[in-house]
């Protein structure tokens, strides 16, 4: 449905996407249980081509969505449709992704929250973490921060294995490491901005940082 990835329904390239990073917020109606098997038709008619039927992307272009947080691919699949100010004026998108906001622009909070919940509940194949050489900087990073940049532990927000938290902030273990840094370089550059928290931290990280972090959450289960 995407960290072009977290992020969802389509064909995006997830440079731009879903990882994987914002809170979460809850849309569409919490009283009715979402349909799965409407979100599983969804799923294969508009996302599989890049996120597999089973939310499991075979390439690290595109975010794998298995096992994430149903509220937090919900959020970034509202991020990518245009919204109003508080004078009704449009804004963009919170989250720009051309192919992404094509997609998301078709489905209602309903479809949303059914496609959502469909991966939510599948089984993440969970990818790996390629460079060795990193690995020490990365799980100091995850663990401990970075003390003299001011930035936290990753596992402060998503957990020592990478879980997350359900409603606030994404699953990473697992996920592919390159899509994992894109998103952190997009953080950093500006050119996704639906994370203001996400934002500051990628400010501070270097190049090695964020790709000995990103391989690292890779690796974790």
């Amino acid at each position: 449905m995407r960290l072009h990835t977290l992020t969802f329904i389509a064909a995006a390239a997830m440079a731009a996407h879903s990882v994987v990073f914002a809170q979460a917020s809850t849309p569409a109606n919490p009283a009715t249980a979402p349909d799965l098997a409407k979100g599983g038709a969804i799923a294969a008619q508009v996302c599989a081509a890049c996120h597999g039927a089973d939310g499991n992307a075979t390439g690290a272009a595109n975010p794998k969505l298995a096992g994430q947080h149903p509220e937090y691919l919900a959020k970034q699949l509202h991020n990518f449709k245009p919204s109003k100010d508080a004078k009704g004026a449009d804004k963009a998108p919170e989250r720009a992704n051309a192919v992404m906001a094509g997609f998301a622009a078709a489905l209602s909070p309903e479809d949303i929250r059914n496609v959502a919940a469909f991966y939510g509940a599948q089984t993440l194949k969970p990818a790996a973490g390629k460079n060795a050489d990193l690995k020490k900087l990365g799980e100091k990073i995850w663990r401990g921060g970075i003390a003299d940049k001011g930035v936290a532990a990753c596992a402060s927000c998503h957990g020592p294995a990478g879980k997350g938290m359900p409603s606030q902030f994404p699953s990473l273990g697992g996920q592919w490491g390159e899509y994992t840094e894109a998103q952190l370089v997009s953080f950093r550059q500006g050119g996704r901005k639906n994370s203001a928290q996400m934002m500051a931290i990628a400010a501070k990280m270097s190049d090695a940082e964020i790709k000995a972090v990103s391989d690292y959450a890779a690796s974790l289960r």
